[in-house]
């Protein structure tokens, strides 16, 4: 098969913030663009949901750029990169003496924001702790920065993101029903790439051509047992993933064809074993049982001799880190 230039490139223009642009809008991703056509005018929330490698960056840049704010700053923050104890003067600032350390004065990503987007990735991350403020900051436009008693006003809006479910996490108690809510004004769901298919040609000619471009070589033919590998393969990284592998592809290409060499799984391998995934959820659901019940026994107590670590043989950390990842909300335990 010999590629051609993609049928469905949409390029959102950026006056202030270079962008990409958005390969193969069909399907569950042509209605996502239809939204950011939609919301991008005006000042609502967005909440942007996909899985990791989706695009929900992309998505985002591209309410910024279609908005009257497209040339005021476009500032973003990784929720789940930055410490939780040190979120709070991220997001908001801090006084000069507010904690050991704080040195000097700084200004915080909302104050940056100020008459333009700002993007809060993986919100979901987001400490239950801090939750309070940020929702004041989406309702009254304004905050105080760390270890200050001066009210600072700013006019940004939010654009988020998150790969998790917010709904069940109000559930169980680690988001805010009222925060959900705020942020969920106008939701955007983006499609994994495995539901995708038709969109596999477009991508895998632009990526194919961007790195060839930077790497000054010249690919024109992508050939059809390629693209069947391609889209046999359940794609658990999404777009990421598939950028990665056709840079790769194309720094080990040594002529004009495209070619996906070794390491790459045969196609019987390559879509995800469902008895693995039903039994790893089977796992999962076991171990979060057996914790729920520790922590009810111990009265949401986690250390010590009477805790839930030591009583399922774990140390405190190891227990806290499963807590997290399993989604288990601990605080309820304590009044029982």
């Amino acid at each position: 098969m010999t590629a051609t230039m993609p049928k469905m490139i949409l390029n959102f223009p950026a006056p202030a913030v270079k962008s990409e642009p958005i390969i193969g809008a069909k399907g569950g991703l042509r209605q996502a663009c239809d939204d950011v056509r939609m919301v991008a005018p005006t000042d609502a929330t967005v909440l942007i949901h996909g899985e990791t490698g989706t695009g929900k960056e992309l998505i985002a840049r591209a309410i910024h750029n279609q908005s009257p704010r497209c040339h005021g700053p476009y500032v973003k923050v990784n929720c789940a990169a930055i410490p939780a104890e040190l979120l709070e003067s991220e997001l908001f600032g801090h006084e000069r003496g507010a904690f050991t350390g704080a040195l000097t004065q700084t200004t915080g990503r909302f104050h940056l924001a100020d008459g333009g987007t700002l993007f809060l990735d993986e919100v979901g991350d987001l400490p239950l702790a801090l939750q309070p403020k940020l929702l004041r900051v989406l309702q009254e436009q304004e905050f105080e920065r760390l270890g200050s008693t001066r009210t600072i006003r700013v006019n940004v809006r939010v654009v988020a993101a998150t790969n998790r479910d917010l709904m069940e996490m109000v559930r169980e108690g680690w988001f805010r029903a009222d925060l959900f809510y705020r942020l969920n004004v106008f939701p955007i769901s983006l499609p994994p790439l495995r539901e995708r298919c038709e969109d596999m040609a477009d991508l895998v000619w632009h990526f194919a051509q961007k790195f060839a471009a930077r790497m000054n070589r010249n690919i024109e033919v992508i050939p059809d047992e390629v693209m069947e590998a391609l889209q046999a393969y359940d794609w658990p990284g999404n777009v990421r993933e598939l950028q990665n592998l056709i840079e790769r592809a194309v720094i080990l290409c040594e002529g004009e064809t495209l070619s996906i060499v070794e390491p790459w799984p045969q196609a019987e391998t390559l879509r995800r074993s469902q008895p693995a995934v039903a039994l790893a959820e089977t796992l999962a659901s076991q171990e979060k049982k057996i914790i729920e019940a520790a922590l009810k026994e111990s009265r949401g107590r986690i250390s010590g001799r009477l805790g839930a670590a030591g009583k399922l043989g774990l140390s405190r950390t190891t227990l806290d880190s499963k807590i997290k990842n399993l989604r288990i909300n601990k605080h309820q335990y304590k009044a029982v």
